[in-house]
């Protein structure tokens, strides 16, 4: 049968009975819970109205934090693996393990992330646990030797102990990192508006680089001479204090910089939104099936029992490892278009930044690696080392400030036009850099891997936020994505393409470098993807006009 307006009011308890609608409470309370029910909710997207610029501000800093600490992790990781003994065989296993579990785990992370019924929110407990695994991880990995030492007195089991220690604390540490970027992107598409989201990308691509810029700086002082230095041990503890300190101050102002009302059940969403049925223009006009024309006629009965019967079944069912493949496989062909993109992009990238000090070690500086540590070899290649650090320090630095020139630039060329440049940019430096390795013009193409960085953080999930949007548009389309995908799990999606390309990096340059001969190898190849990935998207990935 069919219950029309007078019978609604014996299908479901007062919101008095319920105890979730308080009608007392205040106006921006409410709104903020309607606003964070937009994209999942049944009644249709609600807008959410414009935030402050230092909001948004304040929701990049986690990318400030995370950076710092992998320019921390890119200076400093090395010299720790190799002070603790790490054998060379297990070299490619520490850097295989984390991207292997990321790309398997990722999307999980997202589907749950778009489930979770925390009172605090959807994404800011995933965030908060992730960003505590990454301390973790961190202080395992520059202090594990130390800490080792002082609990194991035997000289013969302390090594074993230190190795698996700090292998576990790099683990650790890149699982974290890479993961957490996942729910905060999809915390920034939950709480802000269309315009917000290109804003607060923009923001968050300025922040990365003028983190990874002073991770790198901190990275090149000599501590271990300072007062702190003294006091702590080493210059390792010493990196470790400042990046901890920053990384916490960065995560405790991003959790409290905009609002996240929690999820609520189906029954609770009628409820809140019968208290003020006309308040949030999309209330009177109904998307979803719960009502017509001004709700005088309802969803049949059994139907609605249906879609609030055993919520929590319907959420194991997602959240199964099958589920998930069978949404990410018939995900809309733009959005596997856009994902392939962004591998092909990162695996350049990768590529090229894996190695990048090795090669000013050991073509730019002519110096040798396995040289005695006494011998003028070895010390040139030392050198090269030091001014390919100076080379990230550029990209960082250039990151922030492409990422300032995209704002500028967007109403002219488009989405398109950044995303092909910032290809076309990297591929043609990294071509430059193997073809004339010369130290002023290397230093001054690093410049160009910055527009790279800066756009692999900004411009897909641009295009992901313009495809939610769309669909948005589209009730339909948008009612059969609610079953299978959210933006949590799309946007695990997108950044799974990293850890994709870090095995791809992992298992396939060490191959190429052993039959060439030479690292060059490597800037070459880093240059044909790019290249190949400046047709890519420009022939295959969706812009939405």
């Amino acid at each position: 049968m069919t219950l029309m307006e007078q019978d609604f009011g014996r299908a479901f308890p007062l919101p008095s009975e319920v105890g979730i609608a308080n009608m007392e409470c205040g106006s921006d309370k409410e709104e903020t819970m309607l606003q964070s029910l937009a994209g999942g909710d049944p009644f249709g997207p609600v807008e959410a109205p414009k935030k402050p610029t230092g909001k948004l501000v304040m929701h990049s800093m986690a990318m400030f934090g995370r950076e710092f600490c992998y320019a921390v992790e890119a200076a400093f990781v090395t010299p720790v693996l190799l002070s603790v003994g790490l054998p060379k065989s297990l070299y490619s296993l520490v850097w295989l393990i984390s991207p292997i579990l990321g790309f398997v785990l990722q999307p999980v992370v997202g589907s749950a992330s778009d489930h979770c019924t925390s009172g605090w929110g959807k994404r800011r407990p995933y965030i908060l646990a992730l960003g505590i695994l990454m301390l973790v991880g961190m202080a395992l990995y520059l202090n594990g030797d130390m800490v080792v030492s002082a609990l194991i007195s035997e000289r013969s089991n302390r090594q074993t102990w230190a190795i698996v220690v700090t292998m576990l604390g790099v683990v650790l540490f890149d699982f974290a990192a890479d993961f957490i970027d996942g729910p905060i992107k999809a915390y920034l598409f939950d709480v802000c508006s269309h315009q917000d989201k290109e804003k607060g990308l923009h923001y968050h691509s300025l922040l990365t680089g003028l983190g990874g810029a002073l991770g790198y700086l901190t990275g090149a002082i000599d501590w271990g001479h300072t007062v702190l230095g003294k006091y702590l041990g080493s210059e390792f503890q010493v990196m470790f204090f400042y990046a901890a300190l920053v990384f916490l101050i960065c995560l405790t102002v991003h959790l409290c910089s905009i609002p996240e009302a929690p999820l609520i059940d189906e029954n609770a969403k009628l409820l809140l939104k019968l208290g003020k049925p006309y308040q949030y223009g999309s209330i009177g006009n109904i998307k979803n099936g719960y009502f017509k024309a001004g709700y005088t006629e309802i969803r049949t009965l059994s139907e609605l029992e249906k879609s609030t019967e055993r919520p929590d079944a319907q959420v194991q069912r997602r959240m199964t490892i099958k589920s998930l493949m069978k949404a990410l496989l018939n995900m809309p062909a733009h959005y596997r278009c856009l994902c392939v993109s962004h591998l092909i992009g990162w695996t350049a990238f990768l590529s090229n930044m894996l190695f990048f000090t090795d090669f000013m070690g050991q073509i730019v500086f002519r110096g040798d690696p396995y040289a005695p540590h006494n011998s003028t070899a070895y010390q040139t290649y030392e050198r090269g080392v030091e001014i390919g650090c100076w080379g990230m320090c550029i990209n960082a630095i250039s990151s922030s400030l492409y990422s300032y020139l995209q704002k500028t630039l967007l109403p002219y060329i488009g989405l398109k036009g950044l995303y092909f440049t910032g290809y076309l940019l990297f591929g043609l430096g990294t071509g430059f850099i193997g073809l004339f390795p010369r130290v002023y013009s290397t230093l001054a193409l690093c410049s160009l891997f910055g527009v790279m960085s800066s756009t692999l953080y900004t411009v897909p999930f641009n295009l992901m936020a313009e495809y939610h949007r769309e669909e948005e548009k589209q009730p339909v389309q948008g009612e059969a994505n609610d079953h299978g995908r959210g933006k949590g799990i799309d946007c695990a999606a997108l950044t799974c393409m990293v850890q994709l390309a870090q095995i791809i990096v992992g298992v396939g340059l060490g191959f190429l470098v052993s039959a060439a001969g030479s690292v060059v190898v490597v800037v070459i190849s880093a240059s044909a993807v790019a290249l190949t990935g400046c047709c890519f998207v420009a022939c295959f990935v969706h812009y939405v006009e």
